[in-house]
């Protein structure tokens, strides 16, 4: 058995096999698969997790500024599942965030900033958070019971973020046991959020990446030439070579070389 933190907790021979998989499973993907595999990872934890949703958010820090939250803001989210929210949930939070509207349990979240850390949202928050305002307009409407967050750092100002949320009003909320499993399966990833964090341009959060960019990025890590690239996405090779030499100046390299190079840590 296997024991986690100052607390030891034993984890069950099926769990890690469980997660020996998905470990092994991440050397089948490449780097111009980043979505795919971040998706694989997401959906392989919730079942290990018992979670019904969950999702990847890009954290930087924009300033020093003596804000509610340090300068750190969100730079992007990524569900697992289709969500259940409205599409502007996460604008609609973000804007109270500019307006210097931080729920409580944002900034206990990104108080640890710059460790690793797994949090569970009922472990951070007072009881009288579940009456709260934010709570009746961000959690309650969907049917959101818990939720646990593993945060990578990747540098003084990025981190990396996976949320796993239960929901439904018969969900248990989540316990030591699930931090342990999550602790377990996640810290051993930091290669591979920093590839996410790549992926979406958190290194460039002054100019992050389009979705038009990710796209050509994606397949400059592969081995088609441009002209391939511009038949495999509908567009003319003159776009893709466009949009390639933003890439290469956004990432400060050299050609394609360079981006490969930079993707694996070289």
């Amino acid at each position: 058995m296997d024991r986690i933190g100052s607390d030891p907790i034993d984890i069950p021979a099926h769990a890690r096999e469980h997660i020996h998989g998905l470990w092994d499973a991440l050397a089948g993907f490449g780097a111009a698969r980043i979505e795919e595999t971040m998706r694989h990872v997401l959906a392989e934890l919730s079942v290990l997790l018992d979670a019904g949703q969950a999702y990847w958010l890009g954290s930087v820090r924009l300033s020093r500024n003596a804000d509610p939250l340090g300068g750190w803001r969100p730079a992007g989210i990524r569900y697992l599942h289709p969500p259940n929210v409205p599409p502007t949930h996460y604008d609609d939070h973000c804007k109270l965030i500019e307006k210097g509207e931080v729920d409580p349990s944002i900034v206990a979240n990104v108080a640890g900033a710059g460790t690793f850390r797994i949090n569970i949202k009922h472990e951070i928050v007072p009881p009288e958070w579940f009456q709260s305002a934010f709570h009746a307009t961000f959690f309650a409407p969907y049917a959101i019971r818990d939720v646990i967050y593993m945060v990578m750092p990747l540098g003084e100002d990025i981190e990396s973020w996976f949320g796993f949320q239960r929901i439904g009003d018969g969900a248990s909320s989540f316990g030591a046991f699930d931090r342990a499993l999550l602790e377990y399966a996640g810290r051993p990833l930091k290669w591979f959020h920093r590839l996410i964090a790549l992926h979406y341009g958190l290194f460039l959060a002054e100019a992050p990446l389009t979705p038009s960019e990710r796209r050509v990025l994606a397949c400059l890590l592969g081995s088609g030439t441009e002209g391939a690239i511009a038949a495999e996405l509908g567009l003319t090779p003159a776009t893709v070579h466009t949009y390639a030499t933003r890439i290469y100046r956004k990432f400060n390299v050299q050609g394609r070389a360079g981006l490969a190079a930079l993707w694996l840590g070289q």
